[in-house]
């Protein structure tokens, strides 16, 4: 990697992002996107950071663009480079906190409890900017996508450093208008009689999230959806049952809990990546998370 050392000493260090993000997101076009520029432009730039180093740092395949080992060794300069440049604007002890944080979370998880307690980091850190993602589905923290992610499963592989954030509960509930409509809900063989409400089940964006098949005799959902806050709305407009978290069920007084024998327990698992996790912002919101969730574990469990 002679070249490769030349054009370290000699560096356009503007070329350097567009590798980086290139190698994060896997894609050309998505890295030029999140760097604002156009996919032409990252791509001469591309062209002439391998005319520097002598090497092609990246193949194109069927999925986007993969790592060469010349471009994975180049990897590892340039994340040391960012972590170097990173660790400027990183705290003095003592100091506030500056700068910005992405958290990705699952649209419930975010939209019923992340966000109801934002307010409280914001107040803390009047520095700290928060980039909440709260959808169905999950930026990667391996890919740099995000700062700090809340998973359903505890993730295999990857630079990243993992641990349990809080088990949490689930339960089936249904508006108090549909029960009175709806007579006979005393046992699970009974739930044939009723309406479900449930996700697309070919379209789910984690295994975890397979409810229903953990319920004996629980039909097929009738009522279907991909977003957990549509499930939660037609469970309370009366248009059927729904397995619902319990800081979610729990919090709307339309909905009760039926057969209550029923309980359902998954996990949330806090991931962050092992070379910003003790970057001041991240630090600074996973510590704000994990004492969050301390306060309401009853509520999370249900």
């Amino acid at each position: 990697m002679q070249g490769m050392a030349a054009y370290l000493q000699a560096m356009d260090w503007s070329d350097l992002p567009i590798f980086l993000a290139i190698a994060r997101t896997g894609q050309l076009a998505k890295a030029a996107q999140s760097l604002q520029i156009d996919a032409t432009t990252a791509g001469r730039r591309l062209r002439r950071l391998e005319q520097a180093i002598g090497e092609r740092l990246f193949e194109q395949g069927a999925d986007g663009q993969s790592l060469t080992p010349a471009g994975e060794r180049l990897l590892t300069h340039a994340r040391a480079m960012e972590r170097a440049a990173a660790a400027i604007g990183e705290r003095d002890p003592g100091g506030p906190v500056r700068g910005t944080v992405r958290a990705s979370v699952s649209e419930g998880f975010g939209t019923w409890f992340v966000s109801r307690h934002l307010g409280t980091l914001a107040e803390a850190h009047p520095g700290l900017s928060v980039d909440l993602v709260a959808s169905s589905g999950f930026l990667n923290p391996t890919r740099r996508e995000t700062d700090v992610a809340v998973l359903l499963a505890r993730p295999r592989r990857g630079p990243l450093l993992t641990r349990k954030l809080a088990d949490y509960g689930l339960r089936l509930y249904a508006a108090r208008s549909y029960l009175a409509m709806h007579a006979g809900l005393a046992t699970p063989d009974q739930l044939r009689d009723h309406r479900l409400i449930g996700y697309v089940p070919d379209i789910l964006y984690a295994p975890e999230l397979r409810y229903l098949d953990e319920i004996p005799g629980a039909p097929s959902p009738q009522l279907r959806s991909s977003s957990i806050n549509a499930q939660h709305r037609m469970a309370a407009e009366g248009a059927g049952i729904a397995v619902l978290p319990c800081f979610i069920g729990d919090a709307d007084p339309d909905l009760v809990r039926v057969l209550p024998d029923i309980a359902i327990r998954r996990s949330f698992w806090l991931v962050t990546h092992e070379e910003t996790r003790h970057f001041a912002p991240v630090a600074a919101f996973v510590d704000w998370l994990g004492e969050l969730v301390a306060r309401h574990r009853a509520e999370l469990a249900g």
